[in-house]
């Protein structure tokens, strides 16, 4: 989307939103039965459902499978404005390579997430190349573990599956007001309802944002607008469209590298910026996503659903690169007095359009004594990625050379260099397409059978360098899935499954011999048993233990990025959510995790920890109503990581941390006005840690933030 078209529709969006926020509500009329568009709002944070687990809206209670939901309601409470806000409190999710000011990443069970592949909106594939706006997402699900039947290419970990708002079927007016870190000010405003014509409903979202992080520097600025359509055709057929457009600019934050190549840097302050060359500009991003999916009602028994998600990703890529010390021979490190080599890296006009599509036939039917709840499917996706070489420094990315030398305690001002980056061309096409089933058997009132199976069939063609101009790669692939689930009572579950995923290979990052090659597809494989129960109507207790086994990558010690070898992940998952009183909502969440290489022929690294992936990790919210004073909640959280492995041969071990949040909210009226009063205090006891120690471009660790206060008032009207 040019920058033309974003200044007119974005502002004549937010008018509109205003418009319709001020405007006489006589469209917002009592809706008939069978033209109900939305559920009403839960009560409680807890989720009941997620449709991330298969191919449509399913108990979690009858899902064989590790799953995580976060409600718009919990979101709200926790002040979530990004999903790295969020996923802190999954135990089995870390932060992977992920940056301030640049585009949110993460692992799941150790698994590092595919930025193609791995993020998806409404179930189909998106790119997770920036981050992805939460104000119009109405939960974000995760599900961990394989998830090739599901999604065909993923990574081992799991995807994250974002649900968009759709329309209320009474009028909803939300204006939201924020501020945090040093300055950061935010405003959205949230509209839903029916038209005078109770079968088109509508759900409009819009939000302004001066980013101020906590990292002196690394400021920029968001502006993101979406709209929403129902359209109740007949009592069996639904349209719904959906648009979303952000724009996103600010300043990056790069992490750190070990000092002198062998020692965590000491005496940090976690607000410093590496980035603070006066010539540095930020990364700048845009994102359009088109949504459509239509379903149509046969009967009561069988439904079909077709659906498609156009995405388009801009990005203009700046940073003053801290890496190395070309002095003491250091790639990667710096100095031992905290000196470190700075690059600028420049990569201008990159680009993706994917498009994914999915058609679904669902019903039921009965042979003999056996329920059969089916699934028929086929999905496509179409990527296209345009990017120019990169330009690194003086001269070009394989051969790099350093602008000048700054320092991590006293920063120097290096000169700029007259590098320009070289012409966008297509330089990677992808097209996959699967036929997929599933058959849920019922084969007592107590015990379910799930078959499914998908046929994946890729296509790709890289341009890697000009004595590579076409690396192809055409296979197929049968990824199987079977669980059983045995259900003695109505309240609890046991389950057990084997699955098989598929991921697209990694690539080789800057310093590589063979930089921006993209490594063949593999298969992974998983064993998972489970139990899941309802101990209270509002509370849920979970537990589940895995094995992931799947091929590793790394740099070897030629230089090159290679898949040699195996990394074996075992796990267990504890969580509990809910409401265990009136009074008293608890959300627990606990993971250990034991993860090795081997078969490398390496013996730095045959019997090591896989990196950045703490041994446990748990997470602990609480919230409690005041009986005293009426509306008010007060709510604590408490986050702790056990060590991490830094460097690959675990030579450099990171150390654990605990990290203690408090906050409050009140719900009152101010002039007539429902309205909600938040503050939330992170990091109370303002401790220093290293929250990511990712083995990414070489090697970085970044520090968690320092003690942050946030502030909102939300309005309903």
């Amino acid at each position: 989307m040019s920058d033309k078209l974003t200044s007119i529709h974005l502002p004549s969006a937010i008018a509109l939103a205003v418009a319709q926020l001020l405007a006489t509500p006589a469209f917002a009329q009592s809706a008939l039965p069978e033209v109900v568009i939305s559920a009403a709002k839960q009560d409680s944070n807890k989720a009941d459902r997620a449709s991330v687990g298969g191919f449509s809206d399913a108990p979690l209670l009858e899902t064989p499978a590790s799953i995580t939901v976060f409600t718009q309601s919990l979101m709200q409470d926790l002040q979530v404005r990004q999903t790295t806000d969020a996923v802190k409190f999954d135990a089995s999710v870390n932060d992977s390579y992920n940056a301030v000011g640049y585009a949110e990443q993460f692992s799941i069970r150790g698994f590092a997430l595919d930025n193609t592949s791995s993020y998806r909106k409404d179930g189909l594939a998106i790119p997770g190349d920036a981050s992805i706006p939460l104000e119009n997402k109405e939960r974000i699900e995760i599900l961990k573990g394989l998830a090739g039947f599901q999604a065909g290419f993923a990574t081992p970990g799991g995807i994250i599956n974002y649900v968009t708002k759709r329309p209320t079927d009474t009028p909803l007016r939300t204006v939201t007001l924020g501020a945090s870190e040093r300055g950061t000010l935010y405003g959205a405003v949230d509209l839903g309802g029916l038209f005078s014509d109770p079968h088109f409903g509508y759900r409009i979202n819009a939000a302004d944002e001066r980013l101020r992080s906590y990292i002196k520097g690394a400021d920029g600025q968001r502006q993101f607008f979406s709209f929403a359509f129902d359209w109740r055709i007949s009592p069996q057929a639904l349209l719904q469209l959906d648009m979303d457009y952000q724009h996103k600019s600010q300043l990056t934050a790069p992490g750190f590298q070990l000092v002198n190549g062998t020692d965590l840097p000491r005496n940090i302050n976690p607000d410093t910026m590496l980035n603070n060359q006066p010539w540095a500009r930020p990364v700048d991003t845009r994102d359009t996503d088109f949504g459509l999916r239509f379903e149509y009602k046969f009967n009561e028994d069988w439904k079909a659903t077709l659906s498609a998600n156009k995405h388009e990703f801009r990005r203009n890529d700046f940073t003053a690169f801290p890496y190395g010390c070309s002095s003491a021979g250091l790639f990667p490190g710096y100095c031992a007095n905290g000196d470190y080599d700075v690059y600028d890296y420049q990569s201008t006009g990159e680009s993706k359009s994917p498009l994914a599509t999915q058609a679904l036939l669902q019903g039921n039917l009965k042979t003999g004594n056996i329920q059969h709840a089916l699934t028929l499917g086929f999905s496509s996706f179409r990527r296209r990625d345009w990017f120019g070489d990169c330009v690194y420094g003086k001269v070009d990315c394989a051969g790099s050379k350093p602008n000048g030398t700054s320092n991590i305690y006293v920063p120097v001002v290096v000169p700029p260099s007259t590098i320009v980056t070289g012409p966008v061309t297509l330089r990677r096409s992808e097209d996959e397409w699967s036929v997929f089933a599933q058959d849920i058997l019922s084969l007592t009132d107590q015990l379910k059978l799930h078959l499914g199976a998908r046929h994946v069939h890729i296509k790709r063609d890289q341009f890697i360098d000009d004595e590579t101009p076409n690396a192809k790669y055409e296979r197929s692939y049968l990824l199987p899935n079977i669980a059983l689930v045995f259900s003695p009572q109505n309240n609890w579950s046991v389950y057990g499954s084997f699955t098989e995923g598929l991921e697209h290979g990694g690539i080789a990052p800057l310093g590589t011999n063979n930089v921006n090659a993209l490594l063949n597809p593999s298969k992974s494989r998983q064993y998972e048993f489970g139990v899941k129960a309802d101990l209270l109507r509002d509370f849920s207790v979970s537990a589940a233990v895995f094995q992931i086994k799947q091929s590793l990558e790394y740099t070897n010690a030629d230089n090159d990025y290679v898949a040699n070898g195996k990394e074996k992940h075992t796990g267990i998952e504890l969580s509990a959510q809910g409401r265990l009183s009136n009074e008293l909502t608890l959300g627990a969440s606990i993971a250990g995790l034991r993860t090795r290489q081997s078969d490398t022929g390496d013996i730095t690294l045959d019997g090591k920890r896989v990196t950045n992936v703490p041994s446990i990790k748990a997470s602990v919210y609480a919230d409690y109503a005041v009986r005293q004073v009426q509306g008010l909640k007060l709510n604590a959280e408490v986050l702790y990581s056990g060590d991490k492995a830094f460097s690959p041969d675990n030579s450099v071990t990171v150390p654990g941390y605990s990290v203690m949040n408090l906050g409050a909210r009140y719900a009152t009226h101010i002039a007539g006005t429902a309205t909600t009063l938040r503050f939330n205090v992170d990091n109370v006891f303002d401790k220093f840690y290293w929250r990511d120690v990712t083995q990414s471009l070489g090697g970085y660790l970044f520090p968690g933030a320092p003690r942050l206060y946030k502030v909102s008032a939300q309005f309903d009207f």
